[in-house]
């Protein structure tokens, strides 16, 4: 008996290597080859319309006589989840939805299918649960579920089949990764496999108009199992962040064809399910009965939503040859950056000191606006004095200690001043022409500047 012939697929780019190389030629990536079965061509029924376009082939037009229309949506009855999916879901989108085991994803999309079922036809298809657990999840989270369909089913072209029939106007797949199509012979959850029921699924929403769900898996290092292609398939992408230990859950759009991308929803985890979190700056700022040092609040910018977060940093004695640097929720090597920034030109060393720096709440700060609070919270920890009551602030540090502007800055300080911030301490091309209510602004160029406008508050 001859051999089985395999072949090494890129799961980050979908190329394909006849043999193992440690690199991806196609996208030079490392460690990402899998190995899989060559599939036989007698074996492909699917070869005539695998490569078939996602959508009806359109006469070539004028970009100016095409009419610019908004995308009609309907929402889901989860007001944080539509605002993430950027004012509910389109008719023929497909959004993919990943996040860690048991954080929600199934509970959230339940919630969602019970909540439409009352004015759509929806469908749930789990490949992970019998419909028995699904049932007495519902239960649990006391949703009317009388209109919901459930099929509990893996293979690719019996849930096609189901689709065609019921025509639901949205599908939940949980999860992509448990699906397989017999067209293929590698085993559910293959690069493959993946790719091949993600673009069939896609393409049956395209042409009938059908919202599909994908529940994705993450690797142990966060991003989505399965080929990259998988997220370009795909019109959303939303990520579950936050602890599983915690009570709150984070969703945020990493991509979104229909709508704003780094939308933020938050929802609280209660008996029963998912609730979402109308004040969610409240979560991010400790409750503290006194000033405390190394605390410093700011206020970023998620998407369209401005959130206040507290910044705690911890400065200690370094006993060790090299001192430590831990950021979390920040970005880790933009501290040592600031770090030296404070050095040269606030005259402020910290170079035999460990440094800690957390964003709480489990939030994570991606914009370079949270420099500024950053260095705050770490000079209040070295002084070991806490920073003014009322105190917001917002702004980028340079290299050269100049401190740049961050867009928004109206919206930022009209939310802190709407949640009794009564100083601001923010760039100087951020100051605002008409000033705000009960709010003091402090505007400065540099980061030595900030530093003695801080020790005149005091």
């Amino acid at each position: 008996m001859a051999k089985p012939k395999t072949q090494y697929t890129c799961s980050d780019c979908g190329g394909i290597s006849s043999k193992w190389t440690g690199q991806c030629s196609a996208c030079q990536a490392w460690n990402t080859l899998v190995e899989s079965a060559v599939e036989a061509p007698g074996l492909n029924r699917m070869s005539q319309t695998a490569h078939r376009s996602l959508a009806q082939t359109a006469p070539v037009l004028s970009l100016a006589d095409i009419e610019a229309i908004d995308v009609p949506r309907f929402g889901t009855g989860i007001e944080e989840f539509d605002r993430v999916l950027g004012g509910g879901l389109v008719a023929g989108g497909v959004v993919l939805i990943g996040g860690d085991p048991g954080i929600g994803k199934s509970t959230l999309l339940l919630q969602a299918l019970a909540s439409l079922g009352a004015t759509k036809n929806v469908l749930y298809v789990s490949g992970e649960e019998s419909g028995a657990q699904i049932a007495l999840r519902a239960r649990r989270l006391a949703v009317d579920a009388r209109e919901l369909k459930l099929q509990a089913e893996i293979q690719l072209e019996k849930i096609l089949g189901t689709i065609a029939d019921l025509r639901p106007d949205v599908a939940v797949i949980d999860s992509i990764q448990t699906l397989y199509s017999d067209a293929l012979t590698s085993a559910p959850g293959s690069v493959a496999q993946v790719r091949e029921c993600a673009a069939q699924l896609t393409r049956v929403a395209k042409q009938t108009g059908v919202t599909i769900i994908l529940v994705g898996h993450v690797t142990k290092e966060g991003a989505l199992a399965g080929p990259r292609v998988l997220e370009h398939i795909v019109d959303t992408v939303l990520y579950f962040e936050g602890d599983t230990q915690s009570s709150f859950r984070l969703v945020r759009a990493i991509k979104n064809r229909f709508g704003a991308v780094n939308e933020l929803g938050v929802f609280a985890m209660t008996e029963k399910g998912l609730k979402g979190v109308s004040n969610p700056s409240a979560l991010f700022l400790s409750q503290h009965d006194n000033q405390v040092p190394g605390s410093c609040v700011m206020v970023t910018q998620e998407g369209t939503r401005p959130l206040l977060v507290e910044v705690q940093a911890l400065v200690d004695a370094s006993h060790l040859p090299n001192a430590r640097r831990l950021s979390v929720g920040l970005e880790q090597n933009r501290l040592a950056m600031l770090l030296a920034v404070l050095h040269r030109h606030a005259g402020i060393a910290a170079f035999d000191q460990d440094v800690f720096i957390n964003a709480v709440g489990g939030v994570k700060i991606t914009e370079p606006a949270a420099d500024l609070a950053v260095l705050l919270a770490i000079n209040s920890s070295m002084r070991n004095k806490a920073l003014p009551r009322g105190l917001v602030v917002f702004g980028e540090v340079g290299l050269a200690g100049e401190i740049r502007p961050a867009p928004r800055g109206q919206e930022r300080l009209r939310e802190a001043a709407k949640l009794g911030f009564s100083i601001a301490v923010i760039p100087k091309a951020n100051a605002p022409r008409q000033p705000i209510e009960g709010m003091k602004i402090v505007a400065v160029e540099r980061i030595d500047d900030a530093m003695n406008k801080l020790r005149e508050l005091d």
